[in-house]
């Protein structure tokens, strides 16, 4: 029963995967048709993109934190470490793909495509225009939000809600195609899984055998 539903899950990402490279082109006309051929320049969009990325979400699950282990919340204090953790371990694993397949931003200047570390004797390592695959900022909010989903699904829906803003954000500003974002989030659940399952649970069991509460 288990291997069946691994391999359910393993089909399931590879769908979404695959759906997101099929979406790449009628959403990218679809996002520069609505903006007069260029890409958005809206105000709400930039300001998502640019205080969803991991400084931020490190700050938020910090102060969330110390307000848990100021109320004494073992619960909270091991959710929001454990986000923290996987946004952390997402965005590290996302990033050494997005550094070394030189795969150009919808936005960029140069031609589209897939250039890899390095092209016409040039390094592309952290040249933004071509560090565009998976998206860094998707996967370090899918990360956080992953592990709230698994152990506070009501909490979690809403991080997911914030996720997936932060995630079309990147869309409609030319940062990342839809592939690009989707891949990150299967990437980043997966990461956050782990990081619930083996950290944050296993943390709280310990602390029920040693007589703390849980709240």
């Amino acid at each position: 029963m288990k291997t069946v539903l691994i391999m359910a899950l393993l089909l399931a990402a590879a769908l979404v995967i695959t759906g997101g490279f099929l979406l790449d082109a009628p959403v990218e006309k679809a996002v520069r048709a609505a903006n007069g051929g260029r890409w958005s320049h809206d105000r709400l969009a930039a300001d998502v993109s640019r205080y969803g990325d991991w400084p931020e979400l490190m700050l938020a699950g910090g102060l969330g934190y110390l307000l848990a282990r100021r109320v004494g919340s073992v619960k909270w204090q091991r959710l929001l470490l454990s986000a923290m953790i996987a946004s952390t371990l997402a965005g590290a694993v996302v990033n050494v793909s997005r550094l070394t397949t030189g795969r150009t931003r919808p936005r960029a200047e140069a031609a589209q495509g897939w250039y890899g570390p390095r092209h016409d004797g040039s390094w592309l390592i952290g040249r933004a225009d071509f560090n565009s695959f998976p998206s860094g900022h998707t996967a370090t909010a899918v990360g956080f939000a992953g592990v709230l989903l698994f152990g506070a699904p009501a909490w979690g829906a809403l991080a997911a809600l914030a996720a997936m803003g932060i995630a079309l954000s990147r869309v409609l500003l030319g940062a990342h195609h839809p592939s690009d974002v989707l891949t990150a989030a299967v990437l980043s659940l997966a990461v956050a899984w782990a990081v619930w399952e083996f950290l944050g649970k296993r943390g709280r069991v310990g602390f029920e055998k040693k007589g703390i509460g849980t709240r």
